[in-house]
Parts: structure tokens; C-alpha cells; sequence
């Protein structure tokens, strides 16, 4: 059975604007701008638009959302133009913990936790990004292992006919995701860019050869050579 993937990444938050910084919400309590907003309804536009156009039959769609509340704002956003029945959420595709470093800047947090800081720097300028470990968070290998987990629950759903996914969720989530999926190494991980706010990848996997492959169908990076 041919699979239809769309990676969605939430709409412009509080975090990414910088007012986070100042509020300091926790980061499942981060919600989107009104600016964010506006990407999202873009972005409904546009994938309803680009669905009938493919002729992509939702009968069997399944959206799934990170539970954190800009990701379920953003799903709300977009599902109001798509209108998929079956909707969910799964704690795995929540965003690379933070741990100490969720609410300051850089610079603040090399201030506040040199120790911590320095561990976690000297990893990361050692070509070591995919391993470092936020101090009390995650680094991309925890995010990568978290969602072999989600993996599983696709292939099930596929088997019950449910062949077409729309999955709304963070930057590194879509990035850990395709690492998976298509067996990339650490290595391009810590080159590909982070998608920009709202982007959605598309994957299609042929029923036949059972070869996927992933584009850019809405707000690509600058520079990306995927």
C-alpha cells in the first residue's frame, strides 16, 4: 500500500519571536504569534489547495499533533480547511527537552550554568551536536530513539488501510524524523537545516518498490539540498 507523509512544523511561537525570553512560559505552554497565526492560515490554504490538486483522498487521513500548545494551535489552524475526522496526539513527538537552558539565551546560559555550558559546548564543537545532551534535556540522539517508537504506530495504522498522515510537531522532531525514516546519519543531521516555521515536507512511499522520498512543498529553507 502506497503512503502519503506530511511533516508540518508549527507556526511562528513565542520562542521563536523572543518574547519567551522574558515571559519564560514552560515550553509545552508556548503558544503561537499572531504573526504565527497567519503562517498557519497560509499553510491550510495552500495544503488544501495543493491536496485537491494531487487529487489526494483524505477518507483514510489520520492527523496526528505533538500535545504542546502551539502545536496543537497550529493542527486547529490548518485542519479548519483540511477538516480530518480522526485526530491525535502522541507524547512522542513533543520538542527536544531544553532541560536548564529552556528559558535564556545563550549567551545568559554560559552565565548562569558554566559548568553545564561547558560540558554541553565541548561536545557540540566536536562535531558532537547529535550526541550532546542538553544538562536535564535531550539531545537529538534521545529525540531520534523516542521516535522509533511512533514508527511502530505508523505501520500499524497502514496495515488498518490508514495510508494518508498529516503530522504537525517541532524543527528537530522533523529532522530526527527523516534521520529515521530514510536511515541518514548523525552527521546529516547536524548539516540539515532546521525547517523554517509552518514548512511542510511531503513522503511518499511506493507500494511497489517500497522506496520513499521526501520534498518541500510549502515554505523550504533558503539552502537545503533535500
Amino acid at each position: 500500500m502506497s503512503l502519503k507523509i506530511f511533516l508540518i512544523r508549527h507556526a511562528e511561537s513565542m520562542m521563536n519571536s523572543g518574547e519567551n525570553y522574558t515571559v519564560k512560559l514552560p515550553d509545552h505552554k508556548v503558544y503561537i504569534t499572531e504573526n504565527g497565526k497567519e503562517q498557519a492560515n497560509n499553510a491550510g490554504l495552500f495544503l488544501k489547495q495543493y491536496l485537491v490538486e494531487k487529487e489526494v483522498d483524505l477518507t483514510n487521513a489520520i492527523l496526528w499533533v505533538s500535545p504542546y500548545t502551539r502545536t496543537r494551535q497550529t493542527a486547529n489552524i490548518i485542519n479548519g480547511y483540511l477538516q480530518i475526522a480522526d485526530k491525535r496526539e502522541d507524547p512522542t513527538l513533543i520538542e527536544q527537552q531544553y532541560g536548564l537552558f529552556s528559558y535564556d539565551t545563550w549567551d545568559e546560559c554560559k552565565i548562569k550554568y558554566p559548568n553545564e555550558y561547558q560540558l554541553y559546548d565541548k561536545y557540540y564543537q566536536m562535531q558532537g551536536k547529535f550526541y550532546a545532551k542538553l544538562p536535564q534535556g535531550e539531545s537529538p540522539f534521545d529525540v531520534a530513539v523516542r521516535l522509533k517508537l511512533f514508527l511502530h504506530t505508523i505501520f500499524r495504522d497502514l496495515k488498518q488501510g490508514r495510508d494518508t498522515l498529516f503530522i504537525v510537531c517541532h524543527g528537530a522532531v522533523m529532522k530526527a524524523f527523516l534521520l529515521n525514516w530514510f536511515h541518514k546519519s548523525p552527521e546529516w543531521y547536524c548539516d540539515e537545516i532546521t525547517p523554517p516555521n509552518c514548512s511542510i515536507i511531503e513522503i511518499n512511499r511506493d507500494k511497489k518498490q517500497k522506496m520513499s522520498n521526501f520534498q518541500y512543498i510549502w515554505n523550504a529553507p533558503q539552502s537545503c539540498d533535500s
